[in-house]
C-alpha cells in the first residue's frame, strides 16, 4: 500500500515515522535534577505532571530575576499589544480583530509568468499551465522590498516568495489523480507533470496602488516558478562526494527540484532559502537492504505520489525510483535521495540564477533557517529545527566573517554545525558535529561497532558523511530529542532564540525531559534561550519555556509565579509559525486539532516581555494557518492559508479549494497589531 493510500486526499503533510531510536536521555536522569527545575505547566495536564515530578521544570538558569534573562532596548510600548482578541471560530472564513479588513490573495493556480495561463474552475490545467502558475499549499513566505538591494525598505511594492509545501491530489485534477493499481501500474505524465509543477516556490512581483490595493506586476521578469524538476547547484562539503552522484549528475555537483518546502528564511544580504522537510516519502526503494541514509529518514519500498511510475518513463520521473538497478551510481538513482533534505538558496532579484543547496547546514528535515542579527566582521549564525518527533535544534556558525558589501550565499557553505543539548538545570550547550573538534570524533570512535538507533554503526567516511547523515551524528553527539522542533524567531530587541515544539503525542513518561516535560504531548510549546554573553556563536545558552499551549486555565510558572494563564482569547495547541515583526511582536500560528474548545486553526500575538497573548485572526475550516511577514512598515501583513475544505475562498461547494495569501491591513491604515 503507497503512503498516499494511508489519507486519499493526503491532508496531513506531517505525517512521519519516528525514525530516532537513540536513548539521548533517560527519566532518571530527569529524576536526579528535578530540585533544580523551576517553569511549570499548570492545567489538565499539567496538574498531572506536577503530581508525578513534585516540582516545577527548567528555567532559565540565573535566579536573579524571576521573569527570565531577557532585556530590551529601544520603546517598550512597541510591542504592546493594540487590538481586541477575537474569538475562537468554526466558521469556513477567515476572521480578523474588529477596524481590520482581510481578503484573499495569489490563490493555487494564479498565473504568474510565462504565457500567464487562467486557472480554470474545473482544475483541468495541465502540467505545462502548472510550471507558470502560484503552486499549491502555500507556506512560508517572504516580502522583499523592491528596493532593497539598494539599501531601501518600500512598503508598496515588493518581491513576495513563498514556499508550496506538497498537495492535495484529488483538488488538483479535475477528477482527482489516476491510480497507478487502476492504471496498468503506471500514472498519466502530464498528471505527473503537474503534480511536480505544483510544488516549489513561486515569486511574485506585486505593487500597491494608490488605493490601497495590492496586486501582480504583469510581464515582470521577477516573477518566477521554481518547481520539483528545476535544476540546483549543490554546494558546501557535499558538493561533489560520492554519495550525491547519480545518472543525471555524475559528478555530484547537480540535481533536479526542490520538495515539501515548509517554512524559509529571509538571508541578510537579500535571497530566500527554502526549507526542503518531509522529502522522505517522495522516493521509492525497493531493496530491503536500505543505507543509513535512507533508514534514518524513514525511506522504504512506497512513494508519496508514485511519480516514478509516469507512463513515459521520462528521466525526471524515474529518477524518484531509488533502488540500485544499474552497475555504478552514475548508471541509476540511487543517491537521488542524497540531493535532498537541504535548505534551498534563492535569488528573488536574479530571476536568471540557479537555485543553491547549501549542504552545510546540515541534511534533514528541515523546518525553516533563521539568522541572528548579523555584525561587521563576525560569523553569520543561523539556527534550524527538524520537524519530526524525538529530533533535534541545530546552530551553524560560518567560518567566513559578514561583511554587508560583499556578502552572499558562499558564507554559508563553510562553518560549523552545531546541535541543541537542553541541561536539566536550565543551561544548555551547542554540540560540535565535526571531526575536527575532538570531542566529537572520540565519541565517533567509541560509537563504532555499536548501534546507534536502529543503525549498525561503521564510522563516517569523511566530514561530507558527517553532514550526509546529519540526524546520525546529532544522535551520536548526545542531543536532546525534541518535541517537533519547527518554525524559530530571533527577538530584535533582546536576542533572545524562540522555537516551537509544535507536539508529540509518543513522549511516553519516561521519554519527558526538562524542554519537553510533558508525555502525550497533544498541545505543545514553545522554548526560548539567551546565548552565552548575547553571542549568537557561542557554545553555551540558558534557556526557558515561554508558553505551554493548552486549554483554558492552562499556566505557565516560573519560581511559584504564574506567568501565563491560558483563557478563552488565548486558548491554543500545536504552535507551529512563529515570526518577529520589525517592532517585535511575536506572532504565533498553529497547526493542531480543529475540535473543541480551540476550533479552527489560528494566529496569536505575544508581547514577548510580558508575555501577554491575543488571538488575532482564525483561519478557515480544516486549514493550517502558516506563514507571516509584513511590509517594513508594518501596515500590510500577508499570512498564507494551506489545505482550506472545499468552498473557500469562492464560497461556493466544489472539489478544488485553493490555498491562498490572505491580506490583513488596518481600516485606519495603522500598524498591524498595535
Amino acid at each position: 500500500m503507497a503512503k498516499h493510500d494511508l489519507d486519499p486526499d493526503y491532508l496531513d503533510p506531517n505525517y512521519e515515522p519516528v525514525v530516532n531510536h537513540s536513548d539521548n536521555t533517560s527519566f532518571a536522569h530527569v529524576l536526579q535534577a528535578r530540585m533544580q527545575r523551576r517553569t511549570l505547566m499548570k492545567g489538565s495536564v499539567g496538574a498531572a505532571l506536577a503530581s508525578v515530578m513534585g516540582l516545577g521544570l527548567a528555567g532559565c538558569g540565573s535566579d536573579s530575576n524571576s521573569n527570565d534573562s531577557a532585556t530590551t532596548s529601544g520603546n517598550a510600548s512597541a510591542t504592546d499589544l493594540g487590538f481586541r482578541a477575537v474569538p475562537v471560530s468554526s466558521e469556513n472564513r477567515v476572521v480578523v480583530p474588529e477596524g481590520y479588513s482581510s481578503r484573499a490573495f495569489l490563490p493555487w493556480g494564479t498565473p504568474i509568468t510565462g504565457s500567464y495561463p487562467e486557472f480554470k474552475a474545473d482544475a483541468s490545467n495541465s502540467g505545462a499551465d502548472q510550471e507558470q502558475q502560484v503552486g499549491m499549499h502555500h507556506d512560508g513566505l517572504h516580502f522583499f522590498p523592491i528596493d532593497q538591494k539598494a539599501g531601501g525598505n518600500s512598503s508598496s511594492e515588493g518581491l513576495l516568495v513563498m514556499n508550496h509545501e506538497y498537495i492535495n491530489q484529488k483538488a488538483l485534477h479535475p477528477d482527482g489523480p489516476t491510480r497507478a493499481a487502476d492504471n496498468g501500474g503506471v500514472r498519466p505524465a502530464d498528471e505527473v507533470r503537474k503534480e511536480i509543477a505544483a510544488h516549489g516556490v513561486s515569486v511574485v512581483h506585486i505593487k500597491r496602488d494608490s488605493e490601497g490595493t495590492w496586486d501582480i506586476v504583469f510581464g515582470s521578469p521577477f516573477n518566477r516558478r521554481i518547481t520539483g524538476n528545476t535544476g540546483m547547484d549543490i554546494r558546501g562539503p557535499l558538493r561533489g562526494y560520492g554519495k550525491l552522484v547519480t545518472k543525471y549528475s555524475a559528478d555530484g555537483t547537480e540535481t533536479r527540484g526542490t520538495v515539501n518546502n515548509c517554512a524559509m528564511g529571509p538571508t541578510p544580504w537579500g535571497t530566500y532559502l527554502a526549507a526542503e522537510e518531509n522529502w522522505h516519502g517522495y522516493f521509492r526503494n525497493a531493496d530491503t537492504d536500505r543505507p543509513r541514509e535512507q533508514t534514518r529518514h524513514g525511506v522504504d519500498d512506497t512513494s508519496r505520489y508514485d511519480w516514478e511510475l509516469a507512463d513515459n518513463g521520462a528521466d525526471e520521473y524515474v529518477r524518484f525510483n531509488i533502488t540500485p538497478k544499474g552497475d555504478t551510481a552514475t548508471a541509476d538513482y540511487r543517491n537521488e535521495a542524497n540531493t535532498y533534505g537541504y535548505m534551498v538558496e534563492i535569488d528573488p532579484f536574479t530571476p536568471e540564477s540557479k537555485p543553491q543547496k547549501r549542504t552545510a547546514l546540515g541534511r534533514f528535515g528541515h523546518e525553516g533557517v533563521i539568522f541572528a542579527p548579523v555584525r561587521e566582521g563576525e560569523s553569520v549564525v543561523c539556527y534550524s529545527g527538524d520537524d519530526s518527533r524525538f529530533e533535534y535544534i541545530y546552530k551553524f556558525v560560518s567560518s567566513t566573517p559578514y561583511y554587508a558589501a560583499t556578502a552572499g550565499g558562499y558564507l554559508l557553505d563553510e562553518g560549523t554545525l552545531y546541535v541543541a543539548r537542553f541541561n536539566e538545570d536550565g543551561s544548555g550547550d551547542w554540540l560540535p558535529l565535526s571531526l575536527d573538534d575532538a570531542g566529537f570524533a572520540n565519541k565517533v570512535r567509541s560509537a563504532v561497532g555499536t548501534t546507534v538507533g536502529s543503525v549498525d554503526f561503521d564510522g563516517f567516511e569523511n566530514q561530507a558523511d558527517v553532514l550526509l547523515n546529519t540526524r546520525l551524528a546529532a544522535d551520536i553527539a548526545g542531543a536532546t530529542p525534541m518535541d517537533r522542533p519547527e518554525w524559530g524567531a530571533v527577538d530584535p530587541d533582546s536576542g533572545q532564540v524562540y522555537f516551537t515544539l509544535t507536539n508529540n503525542s509518543r513522549r511516553t513518561e519516561e521519554q519527558v525531559n526538562a524542554a519537553n516535560p510533558n508525555a502525550n504531548n497533544t498541545t505543545g510549546h514553545i522554548i526560548r534561550w539567551s546565548e552565552e554573553g548575547d553571542n549568537h556563536a557561542a557554545s553555551r545558552f540558558d534557556w526557558d519555556i515561554f508558553v505551554f499551549a493548552g486549554e483554558q486555565g492552562t499556566e505557565t510558572v516560573v519560581d511559584d509565579q504564574v506567568i501565563v494563564s491560558l483563557t478563552d482569547d488565548n486558548i491554543f495547541n500545536s504552535p507551529d509559525g512563529l515570526w518577529f515583526d520589525y517592532n517585535g511582536r511575536l506572532w504565533i500560528q498553529t497547526d493542531g486539532s480543529d475540535a473543541a474548545p480551540y476550533q479552527n486553526n489560528m494566529m496569536l500575538a505575544a508581547n514577548p516581555e510580558t508575555r501577554e497573548i491575543r488571538r488575532f485572526f482564525v483561519g478557515p475550516v480544516g486549514c493550517e494557518v502558516t506563514g507571516v511577514v509584513t511590509t517594513p512598515d508594518v501596515k500590510t501583513m500577508f499570512v498564507n492559508i494551506q489545505h482550506p475544505r472545499s468552498d473557500w475562498p469562492a464560497g461556493t461547494e466544489g472539489d478544488h479549494p485553493r490555498d491562498s495569501t490572505v491580506i490583513i491591513t488596518r481600516d485606519d491604515g495603522g500598524v498591524v497589531g498595535a
